[in-house]
């Protein structure tokens, strides 16, 4: 059983039970999940990811994109039900991933937490990034990937996620070592709980997005 799967797992065995707006989910706080390349690639190989999908998705991120309209295009959807813009969304924080990623890459200093911020409060918004934080450091010229995501939806929105930070390890200049998450709150959605049990026991299964 692959990093991911366990984590699967160990929702279904040991999460908690709570009603939110978007229907009720099994849940566990604070999980931490550490991924070598090694993990990565089971995970990728074991798991069906949208792999152009989402790297079409982040580059219009880094672009800055907002228009709901231009992820269409490239086949995403998953964007429609905020409307036509994103706002204070993935685009509005991923377009400074470009310059934070030149700036790693010519300095390179081990004496310093490169960091991404994602998500202001008290701001209008249409869909609040899940992914809240991303620090990039340098030990032995190898690169350490830490992320905290406040939000996590295990099934769609965690696989996407991994791949994300994957995709943007590999715009840096040097090899990567491991990447690692904390998860504020990691949850299976109700109405994907017998597809997660089926995804564990080997079966092709789809979950359903669970959008409000």
């Amino acid at each position: 059983m692959n990093k991911y799967h366990r984590i699967l797992s160990k929702i279904l065995q040991k999460g908690k039970i709570q009603d939110n707006k978007k229907g009720k989910i099994k849940y566990l706080m604070n999980q931490r999940i550490d991924l070598k390349p090694i993990d990565l690639l089971e995970l990728f190989e074991g798991h069906n990811i949208a792999r152009k999908k989402l790297k079409d998705e982040l580059g219009l991120f880094m672009k800055g994109e907002r228009l709901t309209e231009k992820y269409r295009d490239i086949g995403v959807s998953w964007w429609d039900y905020c409307g036509p813009i994103l706002i204070n969304s993935y685009p509005t924080y991923f377009e400074q991933l470009p310059p934070l990623i030149t700036k790693i890459n010519k300095e390179k200093r081990t004496s310093k937490n490169y960091v991404l911020f994602l998500g202001a409060n008290n701001t209008e918004s249409t869909q609040q990034p899940c992914l809240s934080l991303i620090q990039f450091q340098i030990e032995n010229d190898k690169l350490i990937l830490s992320a905290y995501q406040r939000s996590s939806d295990a099934n769609l929105g965690l696989p996407s996620d991994i791949y994300h930070l994957y995709l943007i390890s590999k715009q840096i200049n040097m090899s990567l070592k491991s990447i690692h998450l904390f998860l504020g709150n990691v949850h299976i959605y109700e109405n994907n709980i017998d597809q997660t049990i089926k995804l564990l026991n080997g079966e092709a299964v789809k979950f359903t997005l669970n959008i409000n």
